[in-house]
């Protein structure tokens, strides 16, 4: 288990970007999602504050898409 952030601001791509605590690229700009066992729980809770997710390539590479 560990916590999820995603990030306020979108990336590049209009991406809002789903972390793990203790990533080395955490925003400071987050929204505490919850406690998950992986990040495609946590990627399936951001969707429900922002409709364009997508899991950190640093932290969260398995839920990461181009």
């Amino acid at each position: 288990m560990a916590d999820y952030y995603v990030n306020n601001n979108t990336d590049d791509n209009g991406d809002h970007e789903v972390h793990k605590s203790g990533c080395h690229v955490m925003p400071s700009n987050k929204k505490y999602l919850g406690d998950f066992s992986n990040c495609w729980q946590a990627v399936a809770e951001a969707k429900k504050h922002y409709t364009q997710t997508n899991g950190c390539w640093h932290c969260s590479r398995e839920c990461h898409t181009q």
